[in-house]
């Protein structure tokens, strides 16, 4: 008589793409549930708003501090794709005034990732401040940005102006872009 298999075999692939279904509601639930209400959204929030349990949250992040890092890193990303256009300017001063604003822009919409930036906290946002530098820095010689405006005083201006529009709890994207022009306009000779 030969043996009869009694593994749970058939049944992984099924479970595996249940836990994949659960990682993606749980991740999209997070991107909605920070975007909203920043650091302060929690673990419970996300797994009510993914109709998943806290443990199943925990099964894919195993701190709230990995889930925030995690989409932090998916919103650089996509901020990334947003800010393209104003990369690829040839005008070294409408390439950083296209991209400051733009920054202000999709904040409007993100309180985690507006959080994240005015804060500096996390590891990759020092590579979104090193191109907003960088393209102050070469925007300089069109006499259209203080030649003595540093990479501190790029920060202070824009991440001081990010906080208070935090504190305002105001996510009107015209009000946005109109502290981004005043960021602009306190950069200028």
């Amino acid at each position: 008589m030969e043996p009869v298999e009694t593994s749970p075999r058939p049944a992984e692939p099924f479970r595996r793409a249940d836990a994949r279904r659960n990682h993606e509601r749980v991740f999209a639930a997070a991107l909605d549930v920070f975007a909203e209400a920043g650091l302060q959204g929690t673990v419970p929030q996300i797994a009510e708003r993914a109709g998943v349990g806290k443990a199943t949250v925990y099964r894919s992040y195993p701190t709230k501090e990995d889930l925030v890092a995690a989409v932090v890193d998916h919103r650089l990303a996509e901020l990334e794709r947003f800010t393209a256009p104003a990369l690829a300017q040839t005008d070294p001063y409408v390439a950083f005034s296209q991209y400051v604003l733009r920054l202000f822009e999709s904040l409007a919409d993100d309180r985690l990732l507006s959080e994240a930036l005015a804060d500096g906290q996390f590891r990759n946002i020092s590579g979104l401040l090193d191109r907003l530098s960088n393209l102050m820095e070469v925007a300089k010689p069109t006499g259209l940005v203080r030649a003595d405006a540093t990479v501190l005083d790029l920060r202070v201006v824009l991440c001081g102006m990010m906080l208070q529009l935090i504190r305002v709890a105001d996510r009107e994207p015209a009000l946005w872009r109109r502290f981004g022009e005043l960021t602009l306009q306190a950069l200028r000779p």
